[in-house]
């Protein structure tokens, strides 16, 4: 009506448009039926003194969005920016903002082994390098015993300062092409030590007053007993995670100077009181469970969910689980952290972020030593990105609510000394009780691209000779696993190629009376005509027309199936 106010925060919503009222403005409706808005405040008047103890839900569905914008806008900058296919193609990266305690608050939707595992980093480079962060200082780190997944993935850490004191942190996680170790594109299948699988970094400072520390970085580059293949394709990737760094600092002052620091840091808290409401309300129609995964290597995760009504929370215990051995497939705590926030959060129906509030209802069991646990100096590139797979997989199973996906990344390298190239393959996921599983898309814990056919026969010496659906990989069932992929690359120049994946003998499980999905398969081509099969884990040294070819794993169905 004529006269009628409003103050901000609110949503008018009309026919034909939608006015947002921030805080600090007021509406008037005119004789006309016009709103004329007003600026009853400024942003800068909204002091540290004025108390925002109670969640205004308008508000904090927009600093929710500004939050995960400023995530977004530094996930563009580092696509745009950097130089590898891995970064720029396939998209393995992610951003996030975290409060001053290093907590959570938002992301890009990224990578999700990151993102649940990225607030460890970051924690450990605020014990140990937070003089450096407030003067300025950009921060490297992939240890997988301080945070880290596996040493391809490498965070750069930056603070955003006020008055001499870190109001917030930004982090970049991208995964190198290449970082080193005993096979190009560091992902060697048969690792027993993390000395074999790269350069290290541990709370490295790359950018100092302003200034990169190029020579000590190319120094750093090169140490160790596998020193990185290519440097360069490094320190342009590395300047484009600062850049995206400074992306998110940039924003964040102009999101401070627009709503004020006051409630910025109120609102901060906020949305990570929100997701933990909404974990809880997901706990409180939850079942108890437990179950038992079996991996190729014999190994086994085994996983056990109480729920405690009263607190409306969860533990979840991994003991039984096998413990850490020479092998590769041992998953740093952080990863295994990052496996359950994220299965919780995509049991939460509303549009909320992934945030340390996720975690707060949940307490994990995890035993000293086990290969969800394990210590220094123990190889861990295939629990990264294997394990964790398995780790959601078997969740999902003994919460009883979705059939296995394909329980791996089916990792592929290849290289030689001019070339190294890394990718992970889609398969089948899993159905659910009123759902299908989908055909040929990563699943779970990755959520990267596969590169295109023009991009990867461009910029490396291969020919893609076959890429399509696994027809038939897929468990029956009420509702039907998600299919497969076969991809077959052939070799036009000597090169050494590595696959590093799982449920090559065992299979994805079916759920409610669904069958199990069909295993994959890695195989060999000669040139020659003959063929060789292998087992999950393969190196090998590939001539001139060999053909690599890789089989991903179907789905497990979900429901009995019904009578034809």
């Amino acid at each position: 009506q004529p006269g009628a106010t409003l103050t901000g925060p609110a949503i008018v919503s009309e026919a034909n448009s939608t006015t947002v009222l921030e805080v600090g403005w007021s509406a008037t409706v005119n004789p006309h039926l016009q709103l004329l808005l007003s600026r009853a405040e400024s942003a800068a008047a909204r002091t540290s003194d004025d108390p925002v103890s109670t969640a205004d839900p308008v508000m904090l569905e927009i600093i929710n969005n500004y939050f995960v914008y400023i995530a977004e806008e530094m996930g563009t900058a580092l696509r745009k920016t950097a130089r590898s296919v891995n970064i720029k193609e396939r998209l393995d990266f992610s951003c996030a903002l975290f409060t001053a305690d290093g907590d959570l608050i938002a992301n890009a939707p990224h990578v999700p082994v990151h993102l649940g595992s990225m607030d460890d980093s970051v924690k450990s480079a605020l014990r140990e390098c937070a003089d450096a962060l407030r003067n300025g200082a950009v921060v490297l780190s992939n240890a997988p015993y301080n945070g880290g997944t596996h040493l391809p993935d490498i965070t750069a850490i930056s603070a955003q300062v006020d008055d001499g004191e870190i109001r917030f942190i930004v982090a970049s996680r991208a995964h190198h092409a290449d970082i080193g170790g005993t096979t190009p594109g560091s992902m060697p299948p048969f690792s027993r030590t993390i000395h074999e699988e790269g350069v290290l970094f541990d709370h490295f400072v790359v950018l100092e007053h302003g200034e990169l520390r190029e020579a000590a970085l190319r120094e750093q580059l090169a140490s160790g007993e596998h020193p990185a293949r290519n440097p360069d394709q490094n320190v342009a990737d590395f300047r484009a995670q600062i850049a995206a760094n400074e992306t998110g600092r940039r924003l964040l002052r102009e999101m401070q100077s627009q709503f004020g620091a006051a409630l910025i840091d109120a609102y901060a808290q906020h949305v990570q009181t929100n997701a933990e409401e909404a974990v809880r309300e997901v706990i409180d129609q939850l079942g108890e469970g437990r179950f038992t995964y079996p991996l190729d290597s014999g190994q086994q995760i085994c996983v056990h969910v109480t729920i405690d009504r009263s607190t409306r929370s969860a533990v979840i215990d991994f003991s039984g689980t096998s413990p850490a051995i020479d092998n590769n497939l041992n998953a740093p705590k952080a990863v295994c952290q990052a496996a359950v926030m994220y299965v919780f959060r995509t049991l939460v129906q509303a549009d909320i972020p992934l945030n340390a509030g996720c975690r707060r209802p949940l307490r994990l069991i995890i035993p000293d030593d086990c290969m969800l646990n394990p210590e220094y100096p123990a190889a861990v590139v295939g629990g990264n990105v294997e394990t964790s797979q398995c780790i959601v997989d078997a969740l999902y199973g003994a919460l009883g609510v979705l059939a296995g996906s394909q329980g791996t990344m089916n990792n592929v390298s290849f290289g030689n000394d001019l070339y190294q190239y890394y990718e992970t393959v889609g398969g089948g996921s899993g159905a659910g009780p009123d759902f299908c599983g989908a055909d040929a898309v990563q699943t779970h814990m990755t959520n990267t691209r596969i590169t295109d056919p023009e991009v990867i026969e461009t910029r490396y010496p291969v020919v893609l000779r076959e890429f399509a659906i696994r027809d038939g990989s897929g468990g029956d069932g009420r509702h039907r696993g998600g299919h497969g992929v076969i991809r077959k690359i052939e070799f036009r120049v000597a090169m050494s190629a590595a696959v590093l994946s799982n449920n090559r003998s065992s299979a994805p499980f079916g759920l409610h009376g669904g069958t199990d999905g069909q295993p994959g398969r890695n195989a060999v081509q000669r040139h020659d005509g003959t063929t060789e099969e292998h087992g999950g884990v393969l190196s090998t040294d590939m001539a001139a027309g060999d053909v690599l070819i890789i089989e991903t794993p179907g789905g497990g169905g979900s429901g009995t199936p019904q009578a034809t």
